[in-house]
């Protein structure tokens, strides 16, 4: 169990494997053992470091403290305790705020960049209506729990989805508020600007960040890739790891040096 004083938290981090340092970012529903397909893979690579978000897990917010927009100077001071300069990011969901806004803020420090069922936070008009008319609102926590495994895998294999919702309810009930974990939208200029390369990646029945959305995604970054994924929800790396481990793994050992 590791700890690391981060801006007026304990955040807690888990180390795993050695060579290039790979940060995976959670979403909502999710903490660091939500990764649990994928470090005995990854490690085997790369250095895995798996996080609890603020607000999730094992890292306890600070009351009176921002959530979602300490994201990103969390994931700062952790890599500085750490003393890493450049690293891979691969997010899933809600961590697209973390990783995209890391890799907004210090380009330079970010090797690849994953995008997993996730826009990052961007939107523009066109992004929003097309958001509005395909995904209602998340209403709370059970809502989001309800759409974020796709509907033939919470069919296929329940105990698989029951393992879903054991591992999110170790999250404080908290951790997740409808609005609580937004943040500013990035910005579209640096967006359109970004060359780290990136891979979005999507489950072909997401209800969240739908493939239409990130079809749009696929636009606003240029050079990146986007790889649909059949059969999966909106969490693909704990549906179909295999083939996200695939996907992922080949986009970091091509662009990784």
């Amino acid at each position: 169990m590791s700890f690391a004083a981060v801006n007026g938290i304990q955040m807690y981090y888990e180390s795993t494997g050695s060579g290039f340092p790979v940060v995976f970012c959670h979403g909502a529903g999710g903490n660091h053992e939500s990764w649990f397909q994928q470090v005995p893979e990854f490690s085997k690579r790369y250095r895995c470091i798996t996080i609890d978000h603020r607000g999730f897990g094992q890292s306890k917010n600070a009351s009176g403290q921002p959530n979602g927009e300490a994201f990103v100077p969390d994931l700062e001071a952790l890599l500085a305790h750490l003393g890493i300069d450049q690293v891979a990011i691969v997010c899933q969901s809600m961590g697209g705020i973390t990783g995209l806004g890391f890799t907004l803020a210090h380009p330079e420090r970010v090797r690849a960049l994953v995008l997993a069922d996730t826009t990052g936070g961007v939107t523009d008009d066109e992004i929003r209506q097309l958001r509005e008319s395909l995904v209602p609102p998340v209403q709370d926590r059970t809502d989001l729990l309800s759409r974020a495994l796709g509907e033939p895998f919470q069919k296929q294999f329940p105990e698989k989805a029951k393992l879903y919702h054991e591992i999110s309810g170790k999250n404080p009930p908290e951790g997740y508020q409808p609005g609580r974990n937004a943040t500013n939208p990035p910005d579209l200029a640096k967006v359109a600007a970004l060359k780290v390369p990136t891979l979005l990646l999507v489950g072909e029945v997401d209800k969240l960040a739908p493939p239409p959305v990130m079809e749009l995604m696929l636009k606003r970054i240029p050079g990146s890739t986007l790889v649909k994924v059949p059969g999966a929800g909106h969490s693909v790396y704990f549906e179909k790891p295999e083939e996200f481990n695939n996907a992922v793994l080949g986009f970091l050992d091509e662009v990784v040096k």
